[in-house]
């Protein structure tokens, strides 16, 4: 009896010992300054959408402003749901064939507090999911710019869920997913110029094609309604854009702080390029040109923003607001009705950022990524431009199979009657304004 209760109490000892052993080890894996940045950041990107909403919001006719808003917030509560139950295991789950994550991850199963070392090894694998969730969520409403004040909601909605399974997810497994091809590859998107701002641009493209133009569309004003919503918005973005590129770094250290302040500089000189070029051009500046530009330089610093360091960022700021000015007028010359510009600055933009990266990239800023072409690896550029192609044909091929399914099934566009009384009373019933 007592060998047997000596063994006990060993046993006893022993099991202790474990537990309290493996409960030091678990969280000393877990940094707490990583992760309240990376939470800190998923709610900055999270306040992005709503900038977003004010920001087109302010930029169409009285008469479709919370349609417009609608666009964006509703991607919050559907993509919200679409990201839990089995878009973050596509994008980010065990690799199937270099081109889609499988469903081990389905409804966030696996998905726990503990890190995954191939996505935040400091951080708990539940924050970089929600991290993610929030890219996810603003890419689709970033679209919606394009379509503004003649898409039927309930097919927008229909839309969304679709093109988030097929392009978005897929997408962002090729470029950030273990085993994705284009990471493998090599091509660099520190923050989304590919996943995000390509995709949604080159997907604005196709909606255009598909769906025409507004009614009166250059034969009526259709100026912008409240432009102080529209910077309203733009400060927002610009403000969450800090942790959608400094978050990207998934850690609180020297990689966000690099990104954080090429973020800042490139949005500060592409508003001034936009607003130089636009007063050059036509005569006079304009507070829309200064939020536009500025945009610009957000979408265009944003696959960069990891790799390359404050005076490339300056000059990639300073091209992106004159080359996406120019683009945003081809509009005129050709006739096609992106209403808020969204070819213009996000597809174009990002173009230009991620064909820039590969120019100026540096292990010096990230010595996780690679140098470019100026660094003694001209080979970045052909990497960088083989993402950027792959990506502008995927994104368009595949929404614009989206979109003619859905017109044949349940139609794009609102009918005239209910185009002209604005898509706020014939859509949603209400009105953005009331006047006694």
């Amino acid at each position: 009896m007592k060998r047997l209760s000596a063994i006990c109490s060993l046993a006893l000892l022993l099991t202790l010992a474990g537990t309290v052993s493996a409960l030091a080890a678990g969280p000393a894996k877990i940094d707490t300054g990583d992760t309240a940045w990376l939470l800190i950041s998923a709610a900055l990107v999270l306040l992005m959408t709503p900038g977003l909403a004010l920001f087109y919001g302010g930029m169409v006719r009285r008469k479709n402003v919370l349609g417009t808003i609608m666009h964006s917030f509703v991607a919050m509560g559907i993509i919200s749901v679409q990201w839990v139950l089995i878009g973050y295991t596509l994008s980010f789950g065990p690799d199937v064939g270099h081109f889609i994550g499988n469903l081990h991850w389905l409804g966030l199963n696996h998905v726990g507090l503990a890190p995954d070392p191939d996505y935040g090894a400091t951080v708990p694998h539940q924050a970089y999911m929600v991290f993610q969730m929030m890219f996810a969520i603003i890419t689709p409403a970033l679209i919606s710019g394009a379509i503004a004040e003649r898409f039927k909601f309930s097919t927008y909605v229909v839309f969304m869920v679709l093109w988030a399974f097929l392009v978005y997810d897929p997408l962002a497994h090729w470029v950030w997913g273990t085993g994705g091809w284009l990471k493998n590859l090599g091509a660099l998107d520190f923050a989304g110029g590919l996943v995000v701002h390509i995709s949604s641009g080159v997907s604005a493209l196709a909606c255009i094609l598909v769906l025409g133009k507004r009614k009166g569309y250059r034969t009526e004003i259709m100026a912008p309604h409240n432009l102080t919503m529209t910077l309203l918005g733009a400060a927002l973005l610009w403000f969450g854009w800090f942790g959608f590129n400094a978050g990207s770094a998934v850690a609180s250290g020297a990689l966000a702080t690099s990104a954080f302040v090429v973020t800042h500089i490139a949005a500060a000189a592409a508003a001034l390029s936009w607003l130089f070029t636009e007063w050059i051009h036509r005569g006079k500046p304009t507070a829309l040109g200064f939020a536009s530009g500025a945009v610009a330089g957000l979408v265009a610093i944003t696959p960069a923003s990891g790799y390359i360091g404050p005076m490339p960022a300056l000059l990639l700021g300073l091209l992106a607001g004159a080359i996406c000015y120019s683009a945003v007028n081809l509009k005129s010359m050709f006739g096609y009705d992106d209403a808020l510009d969204v070819i213009g600055v996000h597809g174009v933009g990002g173009t230009v950022g991620a064909i820039f990266t590969g120019f100026f990239a540096s292990t010096l800023i990230n010595p996780g990524g690679a140098n470019g072409l100026f660094y003694g690896h001209p080979g970045q550029v052909g990497i960088q431009a083989l993402s950027v192609v792959s990506a502008w044909v995927y994104s368009f091929v595949v929404t614009f199979i989206i979109l003619k399914v859905l017109d044949a099934v349940m139609g794009l566009r609102v009918d005239e009657e209910d185009e002209s009384m604005g898509l706020d009373l014939s859509q949603h019933g209400e009105v953005g304004y009331t006047f006694e």
